[in-house]
């Protein structure tokens, strides 16, 4: 079932949330919201098509939990490593778009991050999905027609 598009950035239905982000300037009381939810999960896994916003997504996330240096797509370097200023929380950011192989992000000790108890932040998920632990919260990011976008949850 997909979402009803309103003015709400939450709408429950099924068990999933969905968080509608309907422009950049939505974006940062979308990642407020979402932040509310985390739950002590330390997992997130981001599923999208190429340009959906994910990356975009996960820089706002990491502003509204104090990170003020620059958070960019790890797209070369795996994963980058940010600390937020409010909190002194070490959070990781992984985008395996560019892997080949699971092996390679077991040479990187991808579950050493993910069994770390820090926030670990990940793009293209499905590329190591045997990797996540049981308990990752998975996260798909939907562009709609109107350019707006929508993060669906499972299970809040």
């Amino acid at each position: 079932m997909t979402p009803s598009i309103s003015s709400q950035f939450i709408i429950y239905n099924l068990k999933k949330v969905y968080f509608q982000i309907k422009n950049l300037t939505s974006i940062k009381e979308a990642a407020e919201k979402f932040v509310q939810q985390l739950n002590n999960r330390n997992v997130f896994a981001f599923k999208g098509k190429m340009g959906a916003g994910k990356t975009t997504f996960i820089k706002a996330v990491c502003a509204v939990l104090g990170v003020t240096e620059t958070v960019n797509s790890p797209s070369f370097a795996i994963i980058n490593e940010y600390v937020s200023d409010t909190t002194g929380e070490t959070i990781y950011h992984f985008d395996f778009y560019r892997i080949n192989s699971i092996q390679e992000a077991i040479n990187i000790g991808a579950t050493d991050y993910f069994n770390s108890g820090s926030l670990c932040f990940i793009e293209w998920p499905e590329k190591i999905e045997s990797l996540l632990p049981e308990d990752a919260f998975w996260v798909e990011v939907v562009e709609q027609e109107d350019g707006a976008r929508v993060l669906v949850t499972c299970d809040v």
